[in-house]
């Protein structure tokens, strides 16, 4: 359990400091040597994750950008969907999201 944390807290730290591309690439390579050598199942699902989003997630690096505020917004859209008990009339949806979230 101990090896464990570690590892989540050393991947935490990778993504906190401001490295370059370069170095967050080489780091996260690091950490995967780490995860596969601790040879943990669970954490083998999360290195194949970032293997299948490795340019994706390189890319945070460069400018430190998320899609978060786009997710934040798609969340908003189903909460309002699911007040509504789903949406018959779409031409009227679209305005009431139009003129509540802009």
């Amino acid at each position: 359990m101990e090896k464990a944390y570690g590892l989540f807290l050393k991947l935490v730290d990778i993504f906190n400091r401001k490295t370059s591309p370069g170095v967050a690439r080489l780091s996260l390579a690091r950490w995967y040597n780490d995860v596969e050598a601790f040879g943990n199942n669970e954490f083998n699902k999360v290195l194949e994750t970032f293997e299948n989003h490795n340019a994706t997630i390189i890319n945070y690096f460069q400018d430190r950008l998320t899609n978060a505020s786009a997710e934040s917004f798609n969340a908003k859209i189903k909460a309002f969907r699911t007040q509504f008990r789903g949406v018959s009339d779409i031409k009227f949806f679209m305005f009431r999201l139009a003129t509540l979230y802009s």
